[in-house]
């Protein structure tokens, strides 16, 4: 069946997540932060994943801001900061995340296609509605689905069949974009086509599925999705 429904990650995907980072980093009196904010902003992003698979795996389930903040509790010890100041602003940032500059474009044009697009996100509905709000993307997109609806963290199967409750989609009918390999590849096991955004020009992660098509960027999707 021809894809009828494009639905996208959110943080790393839409949204620019080293940004709050990488802003701050570059405002007058910010040196300390100057000096480390990539390690800071790789090791914020990765601790606050692999909060959320192990919270899945133990069932100690919160909310994704618990997770974002411890996450970035301990890049900030790993990189000898320790203002609360700091903290307080980088997290208050995190609800402005820039969307990446082909996004408004891209879910325009799925949009004049007729297709249905989505998040489908680990983030809490007040993060998403935020990050949303701030990139302007809104008027594209025909739902913000979150986790808290299920009570765990991708790739949990229920995460995904919350799309097909939600549009009452078969999996094949779905294209699903994602920036992290490990969700990209969990959303191939589960049955969506499958995208792989790539922006890193990481390696393919060693999973029982792969997903179908690898892009750079987001720019190609409107065309990939009028394809399948």
């Amino acid at each position: 069946m021809p894809v009828t429904t494009c639905v996208f990650d959110a943080y790393g995907t839409l949204f620019d997540v080293a940004a709050a980072a990488r802003v701050l980093a570059e405002q007058p009196g910010q040196d300390e932060l100057a000096r480390v904010w990539p390690k800071l902003a790789a090791d914020w992003r990765m601790k606050q994943l692999q909060y959320t698979w192990l919270r899945a795996v133990t069932g100690d389930h919160t909310t994704f801001w618990e997770v974002t903040k411890d996450g970035l509790d301990w890049a900030m010890e790993a990189s000898g900061l320790s203002d609360p100041v700091l903290r307080e602003t980088l997290l208050a940032l995190y609800w402005e995340l820039p969307a990446y500059p082909e996004v408004p474009r891209m879910l325009a044009s799925l949009k004049a296609h007729g297709m249905t697009t989505a998040i489908l996100s680990n983030g809490s509905p007040e993060m998403l509605q935020g990050a949303v709000d701030f990139a302007g993307v809104g008027e594209w997109l025909d739902a913000v689905l979150s986790v808290e609806d299920v009570g765990i963290f991708k790739p949990a199967k229920v995460v995904y069949d919350m799309v097909g409750k939600r549009f009452g989609t078969s999996p094949d009918q779905v294209l699903f974009v994602s920036s992290n390999g490990w969700d990209a590849a969990a959303a191939a096991a589960y049955g969506f086509r499958t995208a792989w955004v790539n922006r890193a020009g990481e390696p393919m992660d060693r999973l029982p599925a792969r997903p179908a098509h690898v892009l750079d960027d987001l720019t190609g999707i409107p065309e990939l999705a009028g394809g399948l």
